[in-house]
């Protein structure tokens, strides 16, 4: 990582933006958090240059907008020449520090930052920032519907499909911001710093980018880089990795535990949801008026309840916000029934932990769309978790076959789609009345699909097409 001057990380708000007034800042990647980041950079009077190893014509329209707020764009073969002047470089998630299109600029000691910690300079607002392999984007949205029952202007943005920087600007300053972080993101942070950093869950993830499972502990732990004794970090106490982070951050350590009674901490006791933060149990909520399916989503609301409740929230409010809230887009959502058949978008299922925890969420028969780009991940246990409650499979993408081998190895039957559609209509076949067919890829979308969102898109709208 390549530090920051002093003078550079003094200040943080208005007054760091107006020193950026003048200056040329190259923004490397310009797909959302790129366009935000260069969107942000020039409201703040700098000289932006962005640059993308794609032609312009292949980045949309919102890239070729740039050009009338006054970025200069540099792509494709001529992108080497976007750090000419550079005094400061912004890089999007998707762009790993080490990338080759940043060599120019490792080599000419520029400093390089991420969106996330160019959108936290940007806000003086109070943070919440969350973190895992999986559950984050639930957690966020939840934390976020929580603490609309509270006075204080909520933002809630980051890897959860907002960039921090295109909100950054006009924000309220005693707002609060409850940010999704994604482990690429806490790569290039250098003062980042959340009053609450939450890490549900660390499983093997992105470990084609981050090269061991250690290093994307390392990556995840970074969420604690700047905390002090006066914030609060909040542990997945059932989650191994997760709770190995304690002894990496300086901050006060709450928990929370679907499995047991914790101090300082929330649990679930007699089917509720409840607290132990001062010496004395407080019930929160009755799990029954959740409205998520799983597990897994217990474990979220818990995680959520401790942000709240540290935030000063009440039980009432919490129990509202809890009640009212709904599945997020592409987690578990409901689609449609078609004569007896559910079906379910889980497209935000890209990593085999994600898809394991989706299956548990249900009884009924199952069968299962997954494939797409693996990252190198293991199937073995998700073939594991599928037997016995997965009858049939549809695999499509680039390691559908990968899928295949695993599933078949236990006995469960599978078929191969070139397409979605292909694949929808192959599941429907299977499932008979009363099954359910779920999209839940435990694979990125990049062979097929723009995004998880993309895909999940694709799915909805071609089961809303049936007839």
């Amino acid at each position: 990582m390549i530090a920051l001057e002093d003078d550079d990380v003094a200040t943080r708000g208005r007054a760091w933006l107006a020193s950026l007034a003048g200056r040329r800042v190259t923004v490397v990647g310009l797909a959302r958090s790129g366009v935000a980041a260069a969107r942000l950079l020039r409201a703040a009077g700098a000289e932006v240059v962005g640059t993308d190893t794609k032609p312009v014509d292949a980045l949309g329209r919102e890239v070729a907008a740039l050009r009338d707020s006054g970025v200069r764009l540099v792509t494709g073969d001529d992108a080497a020449r976007a750090f000419e002047g550079a005094t400061l470089v912004v890089v999007s998630p998707g762009v790993p520090v080490d990338a080759p299109q940043l060599a120019p600029a490792r080599a000419a000691g520029l400093p390089i930052i991420g969106e996330l910690e160019l959108g936290w300079r940007a806000t003086e607002a109070e943070t919440i920032a969350i973190t895992g392999t999986n559950g984050k984007t639930t957690t966020t949205a939840l934390t976020g519907a929580l603490l609309a029952e509270q006075p204080r202007p909520v933002l809630v943005a980051g890897n959860i499909g907002t960039p921090l920087a295109a909100s950054a600007l006009t924000f309220a300053r005693d707002g609060l911001v409850v940010a999704e972080v994604s482990s690429f993101q806490l790569e290039t942070i250098e003062t980042f710093h959340p009053r609450v950093a939450a890490v549900l869950n660390v499983t093997p993830d992105h470990l084609d980018r981050h090269g061991s499972f250690e290093a994307y502990v390392d990556a995840k732990a970074r969420i604690f880089l700047n905390q002090d004794p006066s914030d609060c970090a909040v542990l997945n106490a059932d989650d191994p990795a997760a709770a190995g982070l304690a002894a990496r951050t300086r901050a006060r350590v709450l928990w929370f535990s679907r499995r047991r009674a914790l101090e300082p901490g929330v649990f679930v006791r007699d089917g509720w949801v409840a607290a132990k933060l001062n010496g004395h149990v407080e019930a929160i909520c009755p799990l029954a008026e959740m409205q998520l399916r799983g597990q897994h989503n217990v474990e979220n609301v818990l995680a959520a309840t401790v942000c709240a409740l540290w935030l000063g929230l009440g039980a009432a409010a919490i129990r509202r916000g809890i009640g009212r809230f709904r599945a997020v887009e592409h987690r578990i959502e409901f689609v449609r029934d078609l004569r007896g058949v559910q079906f379910f978008n889980d497209s935000k299922g890209t990593n085999v932990a994600s898809t394991i925890k989706a299956l548990e969420s249900f009884d009924e028969r199952v069968v299962l769309i997954a494939g797409g780009k693996g990252k190198g991940q293991d199937f073995a246990p998700l073939a594991e978790t599928a037997r016995g409650r997965v009858v049939h499979a549809v695999v499509i993408g680039e390691d559908g076959p990968k899928i295949a081998a695993a599933l078949t190895a236990v006995g469960i039957p599978v078929s191969a789609a070139p397409t979605m559609q292909a694949a929808i209509d192959g599941a429907r076949a299977q499932a008979g009345h009363g099954g359910v067919v779920l999209l839940s890829p435990a694979c990125a979308s990049f062979d097929m699909f723009d995004n998880y969102e993309h895909r999940g898109d694709v799915f909805k709208k071609l089961v809303g097409a049936l007839s």
